[in-house]
């Protein structure tokens, strides 16, 4: 028979589709189910009436209720009736409204409102149960009246094979009610489950922005720490990131990003990058709402840091939204400790319950003046805050180049002196005695103690004796726990008996350690010799006819070894240094140092008279006389930091009208800087207007350490007028000035003295016109200090610059290698990585 013939001769048994063999028992308990199933349904239904009852029985669970229940209540007019096939199967689709009202209920009594994906998923879950269960229980039914029986087994494969599109054709349907049925159960798979997936896959989208949440189980057996911020920039990020684990002990610590803001793909790619996927992970989200904190496990949290947002042009409304966020943080976990970072020094005073709290504008200045003060600082801390491993520009053809790279891994490390191979010899010697031999011997620079219980000393002199528990700061390639040193020279006793070590004109001897064979600058002088000089083998004397005194000598203990007032007063290149420091000789280099101060002041107060067209108070004739040494009168902010400054008299205390340099007043007829008598060339500061952080420039130019005579005018080039309160607190410093003006203009600069300066101090505009690319913010500072250098070629010109990458538009030359490789290893003075390097080496 062909299988058309097949076709058309197949009969229908009806009697195996409507009946099947049922015993009294299941029957009965059919029947039962049936009728508390149905008296359940309806009276939910009438407690949910709502005025429209026909709304209430069309619905799909009122349906399939009814066409389950309905018939076995029939069952009980005749007993014929009971052996009727009534689909109980489709009851799985009451199943799954009912476990759906379950987790509904069980999320609204726990309070979990971050369980979208997951009920969207059970959804799908049971939708996909009900329709493979109801496609395999009817089809196994149907092929009942058919010649070709599928048993449970074989009606699910069926239905896998079917719904995969697969279709191998070796179980077929023979009758038309199982095709009619398939027909309709792929219908309704092609209408439910494309809406099922539809929502999930717009859930996880959703879910995805939102980003992850960081469970309580991770919170209490993991290590993490929370970032918040407004936006997510790339570059902040990944500074913050590099920083924060290239400390050790941090290594296992996980990172959680707060922000309200969706990732950017720049940001998206760097945290699929393995580095970070496993370690770093992200949370849409305010630091303003509880559940958001929940979501971070803000309360076991080790720390969160609070960054400001650098995309804002008002920084005033940037630091308050700070504020505001180390508030919530504050009152949501009172215990977890918080680094925060503000632009303006005014608003420290708000979080200063903070346990670091790092002020932008208030470094940013701090470090512009010291700059002018020692030259190269501000590259000394950068290098000394980024963490580099000492390989930039190793491929260089330039040896400065190299050796300029491979100085840049130095950096601050501290040791207990009683655990320390490098300073644990010289307990009970000074701190001079210690730093300076162990520089000459291993090559690594002490630069601060923190003796038991006490602050950090940052170079206490000879005056501070090294104690067993003290905490040794030092400057170094590599910690100490890191290195392994062999001394070139095992026996010193025998190197000073009778040894002599040339000096060669272009090299320096062997460096004695490992470590500092790749140590710093200053190491290329250590275990030198003159070549005519040696060392006697008894006393440690000069020997006889050198005339030599650039060596190094080692006193001997026992040798009663002083500091002269005269080796001293002079400074030469390398001098014995004791190992204490007696009363006697403190008070000598003292009073030595008054002395030559007062001498120095009494010269230059000889050398100049006054103008008699400026008053006292204006010019600086007189000033070694005005001047004292105290604490400002006034600041411009609250909780600014005290220190000892010089400062005018009260009754010397110039007028507003004094401190502007270009109008006259009745007190001064000068209108620029050449009308002043000025014994030593200004320092020009350039900025778009008078911000508080500047009060932080002019007080370390006017340091009580700094000598008198060495006091320098500050002339400020403000393109605002300042306000009243900024001037009454700098009309307390001498020879301080301001005037309106910009640095584009000619003009301007003539009046503020450029040709007179010591250093101009270019700061960087807030606003800038070029928000839509980040990296063109220093393009308007970029231009106007390449006009500067252009009309005055020996002005000396510190700027400050947010992309590293412009360093070599500074001086620019086109196709200029050397201004190229040398923005590629110079770190300027960039704030935005100074913030998250300074909080992730205070943080362990």
């Amino acid at each position: 028979m062909s299988a058309e013939d097949y076709q058309n001769n197949t009969v229908i048994n009806w009697a195996a589709i409507l009946c099947v063999d049922r015993t009294d028992v299941l029957w009965g308990i059919q029947v039962t189910m049936a009728a508390i199933s149905l008296v359940e349904t309806l009276l939910v239904t009438y407690l949910s009436y709502k005025g429209n009852i026909l709304q209430q029985i069309i619905t799909f669970d009122f349906i399939v209720e009814a066409f389950t229940t309905v018939p076995f209540i029939v069952t009980l007019t005749d007993k014929r009736f009971r052996h009727l096939f009534i689909p109980v199967f489709l009851n799985c689709w009451l199943a799954k409204s009912a476990l759906e009202n379950m987790f509904n209920d069980l999320h609204r009594a726990l309070q979990k409102v971050q369980s979208a994906l997951s009920h969207q998923l059970m959804i799908l879950c049971a939708t996909l149960f009900c329709v493979f269960f109801t496609s395999v229980c009817g089809i196994e039914h149907l092929q009942r009246g058919g010649r070709v029986h599928l048993d449970l087994f074989q009606s699910f494969y069926y239905v896998i094979v079917t719904f995969s599109t697969v279709g191998y054709g070796d179980y077929v349907p023979d009758i038309w009610p199982s095709q009619l049925f398939m027909i309709v159960m792929i219908c309704v798979t092609l209408v439910v489950l494309p809406a099922q997936l539809e929502q999930l896959v717009f859930t996880f989208m959703e879910r995805q922005k939102q980003g992850g949440t960081y469970s309580r189980h991770r919170a209490l057996n993991e290590k993490h720490v929370v970032v918040c911020t407004t936006y997510l920039h790339a570059d902040v990020v990944m500074d913050f990131l590099n920083e924060f684990y290239a400390h050790p002990m941090l290594q296992d610590y996980f990172v959680v990003l707060l922000s309200p803001c969706e990732l950017d793909p720049t940001m998206r790619m760097i945290l699929q990058v393995p580095l970070w996927a496993q370690r770093v992970i992200y949370v849409q989200g305010s630091a303003l709402k509880d559940a958001d904190l929940t979501r971070v496990r803000l309360a076991e949290a080790e720390a969160c840091f609070i960054l400001a947002a650098r995309n804002y042009a008002d920084r005033t409304a940037a630091d308050q939204h700070t504020i505001l966020r180390s508030w919530a943080v504050k009152d949501f976990a009172p215990d977890c400790p918080q680094y925060v970072q503000v632009f303006r020094p005014e608003n420290k005073v708000h979080v200063k319950f903070a346990e670091h709290v790092v002020c932008e504008d208030e470094f940013k200045y701090a470090l512009l003046a010291n700059n002018c003060v020692c030259p190269g600082l501000s590259t000394l801390v950068t290098l000394l805050l980024h963490t580099s491993r000492g390989q930039e520009g190793q491929s260089s053809s330039e040896e400065w180049q190299r050796l300029y790279g491979k100085c840049s891994g130095n950096e601050i490390y501290h040791i207990c002196m009683k655990d320390s191979n490098f300073f644990g010899e010289y307990e009970g010697k000074s701190f001079t005695y210690a730093s300076f031999h162990a520089h000459r011997k291993y090559g690594v620079a002490l630069v601060a103690v923190q003796p038991e219980g006490k602050r950090i000393l940052l170079n206490p002199g000879p005056h501070h004796i090294m104690r067993k528990g003290d905490i040794c700061f030092y400057m170094s390639i590599t910690k100490e726990e890191n290195s392994a040193f062999i001394l070139a020279h095992p026996n010193p006793d025998k190197e000073m008996r009778g040894a002599s070590i040339r000096l060669h004109r272009t090299g320096s001897s062997r460096i004695t350690t490992t470590l500092g064979s790749t140590g710093t600058v200053a190491l290329e002088l250590q275990h030198t010799r003159s070549r005519s000089s040696s060392l006697a083998a008894g006393g440690g004397e000069h020997a006889a006819g050198t005339g030599v005194k650039n060596r190094l000598q080692l006193p001997r203990d026992g040798a009663a070894h002083r500091l002269s007032v005269q080796s001293m007063s002079r400074r030469p290149s390398i001098a014995p240094v004791p190992a204490v420091l007696d009363v006697l000789d403190a008070i000598r280099m003292q009073f030595e140092e008054n002395r030559a101060e007062a001498d120095a002041d009494e010269q230059t107060a000889d050398d100049g008279g006054k103008d008699d067209d400026n008053c006292s108070v204006c010019s600086d004739s007189t000033w070694h006389d005005d001047y004292v040494v105290d604490y400002p009168r006034q600041t411009p902010y609250l909780a600014a930091s005290p220190r000892l400054v010089y400062r005018l008299r009260e009754c010397d205390r110039r007028p507003h009208c004094c401190l502007q340099i270009t109008v006259q007043c009745e007190h001064n007829q000068a209108t620029s800087a050449k009308d002043y008598s000025w014994r030593n060339r200004a320092i020009i500061l350039a900025a778009d207007y008078a911000s508080n952080g500047i009060y932080n420039f002019i007080v370390p130019l006017r340091a009580h350490f700094q000598p008198r005579s060495s006091l320098k005018p500050i002339v400020l080039l403000l393109e605002a007028q300042p306000d009243p309160a900024f001037l009454d607190a700098i009309s307390w410093f001498p020879l301080v000035y301001w005037m309106i003006g910009s640095i584009d203009c000619l003009d301007d600069l003539l009046r503020a003295g450029i040709h007179r300066a010591d250093n101009v101090v270019v700061v960087n505009r807030e606003s800038s016109n070029s928000m839509e690319e980040d990296y063109l913010a220093d393009c308007n500072t970029i231009v106007s200090v390449q006009t500067m250098y252009k009309m005055f070629p020996s002005a000396n010109i510190i700027t400050e610059l947010t992309q590293a990458s412009n360093m070599r538009f500074m001086q620019f030359r086109a196709k200029d290698m050397y201004g190229f490789q040398l923005s590629k290893l110079e770190k300027v003075c960039l704030f935005e990585e100074f913030t998250s390097t300074l909080w992730t080496q205070q943080y362990p």
